[in-house]
Parts: structure tokens; C-alpha cells; sequence
């Protein structure tokens, strides 16, 4: 008689084959018996007929403390934790002349009880059961051999188990070693600090400790200690990826301090390698979440837009490398294209243009106002903030990133439902802002339908223009040639030749309703600086061009309009504005300085104003200072220093005269031009002349007339 003993790790999904191998096992004369994880009874009622079935003891039935270890214990070994102490399994293994695991789950328990009862043959599936049956039918003799060791476990078992608890003793040591409790004493934190620095460790294990170390510290409260030992470690590590994980909580906290990380490039570097690495093994879905890690480390607020420079204005093309050299950088930049070419609207009906509206529509205004009252153009607009699209919108950097990376089609379809058929309807498509909306239209093709997207100045410095499709929008329009220039080196698929026309048009501007007379002479000694909300208009330049001037001459003030910085956005703002209202708190006694807060009539604001000033560090266009000189304002431009010194920055946007480069300078061209009112009203008349001969909405609306109503003839 042959006796089989099988193991059910989990419910099998088609009983009746299991009740007919049961059958057969007993027509070749065997013994089946079932030892499972779950009621045999409930679960397996056809085969609980056929066969002797027993269940496993439960976790509630071994105790609590059987309950503790089997919580710790990895779910594929957790069978053998009820298997080993049940009575029943222990008889009819000893009995068995077959060891059957019949999934998964219970290839552990079948290859620990096969460890102790060497004699029978261990097996998984039911084919293999049933070979090892008939060839042991086929020569009985020789299965009759006495075991190999009748008494106690075999040697093989013995110098397993004993492997097995070296490894189990030495984790839990190295766990309780480099635990938080642990790392509260100094002398543990330097043992660890010279173990995980020391040479000729390898590199995997290196890095294990030093990451667990590092937390720890951190946990207990010694971020100095991590620090260093994360710093000290990384050097000595080969793997970017490896660094990056050991550095990122200490670039993490730099962020979250309003500080500008030394190593930030290099955690940088590291995500795009593991990205890189999992998009090898196929998991594009994983690489996702590094690639996002890393967009939300390079294009954090900290680095670009709550400090006064920004590494990606200094130096595009070192700054983006990591993801530009990367595979998943390439794979975001790969272009899908469309179907069919845009196509001009025929005569014979209206020109149907969609506008993506609802988010942020500061200045697109005047030309959706233009166009609705346009002969022969039809305008829709598809707001943005209307329930029905909002959850199209939702974790839209994940699903864009997912879609780009692996090919994803359920946002796709998600986005085609919402919008689809709206941009099948335009023969043009506007979308103001390179942000959200505008990436996620190109997940999807736009058929015929010309995509018009406008880049202000704070995209360049997101993440948005590298997730967007640029082989899918025909025409790009930029508000300034130096913001042009830097979106160009960022991004390279602009320059591909699937890549969009680019245009410079200004802002739409109705600039003629700033043109009001000064309330008397003396507004030329009155400074204005509309706007100083982000620490990127640098307020604190104004003040120091104040001072300059009031050396001389106390009659100067200066007449702050707008709100104030908001310091909810990071310590980084509330640093600079606690700066800025120590300033304020010397000088606005005496009245040098005058806040007005946000006002809806800045036309009114000005007219005391006679000199308008930009000390912003990077300006698209600065709407606010073209404005100040419609009103007959004298201009003073501060060389925006993002774009300074390059082929096109605030010098070429602007008559020469209008910028400076200092303080100084900013002070003694306010003297000159307001040494006496028939030269100050001389030179704001220029300027008036000047902005609106150039920027108003009545000369500038031609250019997006031929933009937006005449067929493409190139790039602008």
C-alpha cells in the first residue's frame, strides 16, 4: 500500500480535477490523506468525501505567542509554523511514501517535511503525483530499502536549521543594534559611524547598514550624527541609485528647512538610475514613482521660485542632464505624433475655436473677448473646474508619467471621454499655461484640430513641459524672446523636428486706461513697485535703491501696490519676508515706505507714482511695469539676473536706457531723469509713447490674428 500525503497551502480553483486525481491516485491501490490551511470540509466537501482530510491548527488554537512569531514570520514559511506542531502531519509524514504540495504555499512545508523523511519522494502537482505513484508501483523491491536515518532529523536537516538560526540570531542583533534605542548612546553612533565607512565591505551590505543607521539617528533625534554618517558613507559607495537612497532623507530636510541642498543632484541622479534600471525589468509603473521622486526634488520651490537664483536658469542643459541622459527621460520625450496634420477650417463655415478656460484666465481675457465678437468665428470654452472634469484632472502627473512610460490607455480613454469630443469639434485649440491641462490634452490625439498652447515664466521651471507631447501641439507661443530661449535649451523636444512653431507675442494689454494725469510735481520723487507677492519681485532691491536715493534726497518714498509675500508657501518665503518687515519697520515711519495692499483700481494707484520699477530676478514680460509706463511712470528695470548678460534678456526686451544693473545705477538714473519736472514728464511721456506703440492690446491683437486666423507659414 502506497500511502500519499498532500498539502494544501490556499483553496484550490477547480476542485473537480483535484477529486478526479484523488480517484485515480486510489485506483492505482494509494492512500491519500489532505493536510490543509483552511476547512477542508467547507471548502473541498467532493474531496473531504473521497479522502481522509485533517486542517492545520489555527493560529487562536497555538496561542499568543505562536500568534507574535507567526506575524514575523515570511507568508510562504507560515504553513510550516502550524504543520511542525500539529501531531497529526508529524505520524503520516513519517508514513508517506509520497510528499505532495499542491501550490505554492505549501512548497515550504512539503520541502521541510521531505528534509526529515528522506525516504519518500516529494513532489508538486498532480501529474508528478501520480508519476512518482506508478514508478513506484512499477518496482516495488526497491522502495523497500530501510531509511537512511530512523532516528532524529538527518544531517542535511541539522546543518540547515542550524544555518537558519545563525542568520535569524544574527538579524535580530544587527535589528536591535541599529535601532533607535541604540543609536541614543554615542558610542554606539560612532561604532556604526566607522563600521559603515570602513573599506572592503560590500557594497549591498554597506549600503543596508548605512541606511538603516542613518535612520535611526535621524529617529533618535541625532540628525547631525546621520548626516555626517550619510555623507561620509556615500562616498565610499558605487551605485547612484544606492547614494541616492542614503542621501535623500538629509536633501529631504534641507527642502523642508527652505535651504538648497548640496547633494540635491545627486539623489537626483540616483532616482533616474533606478527608474532606469526598473523600465529594464519591465515595471514601468515602479519607475514612475522614482521619476516622480526626482521631478519633485528638481523642480521643488525651494530651488527655483522661493530663492533668488535658479540652477536651471543658470545652466539648463548641466541642470536637466540626468534626466535628459536617462532611458526614462528619452522614453518621456519619445514623440507619438498624430495621425493626420492640422488642418485650416474651410471657408464655407465658422472658424470654431475651443479655449481651455476655469484655471488662472489673468490674460486670456481680451482674446477670448476678441474672437466671441469676431465675424465668422465661433467660440466654446471648456472649463476646467466643472465637476464632471475635475477627476480627469486627479494625480494627473502619475497618470501622465504612467502613460508615457508604459503606454497606459485608461486615462487616455478617461481623457478622450471628457474632452474628446469637444476638440473634435475645434478647428483650433487654445490652451493658456503649460501646465496640467495642457500635457494631458496630448495623451490624445487631436485629430484634425490645431493645438495652440501660450508658456508664461513659471512653467519653464515645472516639470510640465517635459511630461507634455510636443510632436501634438502646432504652434507654441512665448511673451518674451529670452523666455523662448530658455524653454528651448530645457526642453529639447521644442527644437525636434517634430517639435511646435514658436512665436513671441506679447500679453494682451489694454494699456490706454493707465493713461491718467499725475495728481502734481512732485510724483516724480514717489517710487512704485506693483506686485511683490513672490520673493522672485525682490522687494528688498527696491528698498536698497530707496535708501540710495533718500542719502541724497529725503523728498523719495516708495509706494508698494499688491499683496503681501505668502509666507504659507515655505520657510524660505517667511525667511525673506521676515527680512523684508524688519526694512519696512525702520523705514515706514517716516514715511519712506507706504503699503497700499491689493487694489481693483491700479490706474488710480499710479497716478501719484513717477518712477515704476521692475527688481524682479526673473520677469517673462512684467505686465505691472509696462502698465507704470502707459501711466507715464519713468521706467527702472533691474537686468533681470536669471536672464543677464544672455542673447536676450531685459535689455533687449526694453529701450537700452530703462535698465541697470545695480542699485547705484538704479539710483542715479531716477536723479537724472527726475532732476526737474519738465525732464521727468519729458521721459515718462517717451515711455508712455513707447509701450503703448508697442504693447497695447490695439497694436499686439494683429499678431494673434495672424496667428490664430490665417494659415500657419512657419515659425515666428
Amino acid at each position: 500500500m502506497i500511502e500519499v500525503l498532500v498539502v494544501l497551502g490556499a483553496v484550490p480553483g477547480r476542485v473537480a480535477v483535484l477529486t478526479d486525481a484523488v480517484e485515480q491516485l486510489q485506483s492505482l491501490g494509494a492512500t491519500v490523506r489532505f493536510a490543509t490551511t483552511f476547512d477542508p470540509v467547507e471548502k473541498i466537501p467532493a474531496v473531504a468525501e473521497l479522502a481522509e482530510v485533517h486542517q492545520l491548527p489555527t493560529v487562536e488554537e497555538l496561542g499568543r505567542r505562536f500568534g507574535r512569531a507567526y506575524k514575523r514570520t515570511a507568508p510562504a514559511r507560515r504553513p510550516w509554523l502550524r504543520a511542525q506542531r500539529d501531531p497529526w502531519v508529524r505520524r503520516h509524514a513519517k508514513r508517506a511514501d509520497v510528499l505532495v504540495a499542491l501550490d505554492a504555499k505549501a512548497l515550504h512545508t512539503v520541502w521541510q517535511l521531505a528534509q526529515r523523511h528522506r525516504r519518500a519522494d516529494a513532489v508538486h502537482g498532480i501529474t508528478p503525483t501520480l508519476q512518482a505513484v506508478r514508478k513506484r508501483l512499477a518496482d516495488p523491491a526497491k522502495y523497500r530499502r530501510p531509511r537512511l536515518s530512523t532516528v532524529g532529523p538527518s544531517p542535511v536537516l541539522l546543518t540547515s536549521a542550524t544555518r537558519n538560526q545563525t542568520v535569524e540570531l544574527a538579524k535580530r542583533v544587527f535589528q536591535v543594534s541599529t535601532g533607535k534605542r541604540a543609536m541614543k548612546l554615542a558610542p554606539v553612533r560612532w561604532l556604526w559611524h566607522q563600521a559603515v565607512t570602513a573599506p572592503g565591505i560590500p557594497e549591498r551590505l554597506r549600503g543596508v547598514a548605512a541606511q538603516r543607521v542613518n535612520r535611526s539617528m535621524r529617529r533618535a533625534g541625532h540628525r547631525s550624527s546621520a548626516n555626517r554618517l550619510a555623507l561620509a558613507a556615500q562616498r565610499r559607495l558605487r551605485s547612484a541609485a544606492t547614494r541616492s537612497q542614503l542621501l535623500a532623507p538629509m536633501v529631504e530636510a534641507e527642502l523642508d528647512r527652505g535651504g538648497l541642498p548640496e547633494h540635491l543632484m545627486t539623489v537626483v541622479e540616483g532616482q533616474f538610475q533606478a527608474a532606469d534600471a526598473l523600465l529594464k525589468k519591465r515595471k514601468p509603473s515602479q519607475a514612475a514613482e522614482h521619476v516622480v521622486r526626482a521631478f519633485s526634488l528638481m523642480f521643488h520651490r525651494n530651488v527655483h521660485f522661493d530663492g533668488l537664483t535658479s540652477p536651471l536658469a543658470a545652466d539648463p542643459d548641466g541642470f536637466l542632464a540626468p534626466l535628459h541622459d536617462s532611458e526614462a527621460g528619452k522614453a518621456l520625450a519619445t514623440p507619438r505624433g498624430r495621425r493626420t496634420p492640422a488642418e485650416f477650417p474651410p471657408a464655407d463655415r465658422p472658424h470654431r475655436m475651443l479655449f481651455f478656460t476655469g484655471i488662472n484666465d489673468n490674460f486670456v481675457g481680451p482674446i477670448l473677448s476678441r474672437y466671441e465678437a469676431t465675424p465668422g468665428v465661433e467660440v466654446r470654452r471648456l472649463n476646467l473646474v466643472e465637476e464632471s472634469i475635475r477627476p480627469v484632472l486627479s494625480n494627473g502627473r502619475m497618470h501622465l508619467l504612467q502613460h508615457r512610460l508604459a503606454g497606459t490607455r485608461t486615462h487616455v480613454e478617461q481623457v478622450q471621454q471628457a474632452w474628446g469630443a469637444q476638440v473634435e469639434w475645434a478647428d483650433t485649440v487654445f490652451v493658456d499655461w503649460c501646465n496640467l491641462p495642457a500635457a494631458m490634452l496630448t495623451m490624445i490625439d487631436p485629430g484634425s484640430a490645431r493645438v495652440i498652447v501660450r508658456l508664461h515664466s513659471f512653467e519653464a521651471f515645472t516639470w510640465w513641459p517635459h511630461l507634455t507631447d510636443w510632436s501634438r501641439v502646432d504652434d507654441l507661443i512665448f511673451v518674451s524672446e529670452h523666455l523662448r530661449d530658455l524653454a528651448l535649451a530645457a526642453v529639447p523636444q521644442l527644437r525636434a523636428p517634430q517639435g511646435p512653431r514658436t512665436h513671441v507675442i506679447a500679453n494682451a494689454m489694454d494699456l490706454h486706461r493707465y493713461v491718467l494725469p499725475k495728481q502734481s510735481a512732485e510724483s516724480r520723487f514717489t517710487l512704485g513697485l506693483v506686485g511683490l507677492s513672490a520673493v522672485a519681485k525682490d522687494p528688498l532691491w527696491a528698498l536698497e535703491v530707496l535708501r540710495e536715493l533718500r542719502r541724497r534726497d529725503e523728498r523719495y518714498r516708495l509706494k508698494l501696490v499688491g499683496d503681501e509675500l505668502r509666507t504659507a508657501l515655505g520657510p524660505a518665503v517667511r525667511t525673506y519676508a521676515a527680512t523684508l518687515a524688519a526694512e519696512l519697520a525702520e523705514l515706514e515711519p517716516s514715511g519712506a515706505v507706504v503699503r497700499t495692499g491689493r487694489t481693483e483700481d491700479v490706474p488710480g494707484a499710479l497716478t501719484d507714482v513717477g518712477v515704476i520699477l521692475s527688481t524682479s530676478v526673473r520677469e517673462s514680460f512684467h505686465c505691472g511695469l509696462v502698465e507704470g509706463a502707459a501711466s507715464g511712470a519713468v521706467p527702472v528695470v533691474r537686468d533681470w539676473p536669471f536672464f543677464a548678460g544672455r542673447a536676450h534678456s531685459a535689455r533687449t526686451l526694453f529701450p537700452n536706457d530703462w535698465v541697470v544693473s545695480t542699485p547705484q545705477e538704479a539710483a542715479e538714473r531716477i536723479l537724472d531723469v527726475t532732476a526737474s519736472e519738465e525732464t521727468w514728464r519729458e521721459a515718462g511721456r517717451a515711455a508712455a509713447s513707447h509701450v503703448l506703440n508697442t504693447w497695447d492690446w490695439s497694436v499686439t491683437h494683429k499678431d494673434f490674428d495672424r496667428l490664430m486666423l490665417e494659415p500657419p507659414t512657419g515659425t515666428g
